[in-house]
């Protein structure tokens, strides 16, 4: 009497899509990690200790190592700068404008900025980074 089957069941498991899968995943990712921030200007911000975190209408002004404006991330030149800032101000007087610069300019260049900010009787505030590395 021979008990035993004479088929045996083996247990597998199809793996070959899953590198389809992971792919696409993969694909998704850098997609969308692209498309996160498009309109980012990279700056080395100045190092601060003591944060404050803001939560009021804001115009952001960033200024590049080599003297390139942009408020709101938008580009304009330096003559245009007060001009476009005045009547961005005409809408909100409540608005807080933030300086975004980068550590290698001089101090004659903040201090352009901060004479447009002082003529227009506007709140003006640098960007710094924390030691930790996150801007504030």
């Amino acid at each position: 009497m021979n008990l035993r089957k004479k088929n045996k069941i083996v247990a597998e498991v199809s793996t070959s899509s899953m590198n389809d899968i992971m792919f696409f995943l993969m694909l998704f990712f850098l997609i969308m990690s692209t498309l996160l921030n498009p309109n980012v200007i990279k700056l080395t911000l100045p190092n601060s200790r003591h944060n404050q975190v803001i939560h009021q209408k804001e115009i952001t002004i960033s200024v590049t190592k080599d003297l390139q404006y942009f408020i709101n991330n938008k580009p304009i030149a330096f003559n245009m700068l007060e001009s476009q800032l005045s009547g961005m101000l005409l809408n909100d007087k409540n608005a807080t404008v933030i300086l975004r610069c980068d550590n290698s300019l001089s101090v004659q260049d903040l201090v352009n900025m901060l004479e447009i900010g002082n003529k227009l009787k506007v709140k003006m505030i640098l960007a710094t980074k924390s030691p930790d590395g996150t801007q504030k």
